[in-house]
């Protein structure tokens, strides 16, 4: 056996499903890093060489930088959140996301609630209704249904990343997106995907751009 050293990779993709990247930076994880970090640093520095290069301009759209479910992305969006970029993430099926708080109702005594209702994502069942849903016949996946709410975030506590945090932990909002398909290659049960994207006030245009971003990012991997 030869051990293994886990990398960071970061990689250029064009639209559409295809296997070309361009490869932009790549470091490796030492086993004391704090993943999280490491890769907000990587990005950060590889964003300032493509500013720097005029790859990107005032005016031009946000970046989009897409993650696996292994990445906490939501605290890379408050890393991240004083850069020209969206984030965009798959999120595990056992996680647990809130809505926001309902408005507050006047002469309602006590601390103003932080968060609304639960969102457990392994009950899709209990999700209120969605506030966009959009339907696109694709080759691939026959139907790709999505769905999205807006405002999702989840509920931060000081532990774990957030214990040397100064003051309350933020509200991290952001567009939470369930994608599901017709089929998979080669006949596989579909699966739900869960995705947050960090930016809210999501237009249905802006829902399946995320989820084709992501199909493209899944392409490229397989």
């Amino acid at each position: 056996m030869i051990p293994g050293w886990p990398c960071s990779v970061i990689a250029a993709l064009e639209p559409g499903r295809t296997s070309w990247t361009a490869v932009l930076d790549v470091i490796r994880l030492g086993p004391a890093d704090d993943e999280t970090e490491v890769t907000a640093a990587q990005v950060r520095e590889v964003i300032a060489r493509l500013i720097a290069a005029g790859h990107w301009r005032q005016g031009d759209p946000a970046i989009l930088l897409v993650f696996d479910a292994g990445y906490d992305v939501t605290r890379l969006a408050w890393l991240l959140a004083d850069l020209p970029v969206e984030l965009l993430g798959r999120l595990r099926s056992d996680r647990v996301m809130w809505l926001p708080a309902p408005p507050r109702r006047p002469g309602t005594n006590g601390r103003p609630r932080k968060h609304g209702r639960e969102l457990a994502l392994s009950h899709p069942q209990a999700c209120p209704d969605p506030q966009i849903a959009t339907s696109t016949v694709t080759s691939r996946y026959g139907i790709a249904a999505a769905a999205a709410w807006d405002r999702v975030h989840l509920r931060l506590t000081h532990r774990a990343a957030w214990l040397d945090h100064e003051g309350n932990p933020p509200v991290i909002e952001g567009t939470l997106i369930r994608l599901q398909v017709d089929h998979l290659p080669g006949d596989r049960d579909p699966k739900p995907v869960w995705l947050w994207w960090s930016r809210t006030g999501a237009l249905p245009a802006d829902v399946d751009r995320c989820w084709r971003s992501f199909s493209w990012w899944a392409g490229s991997r397989s």
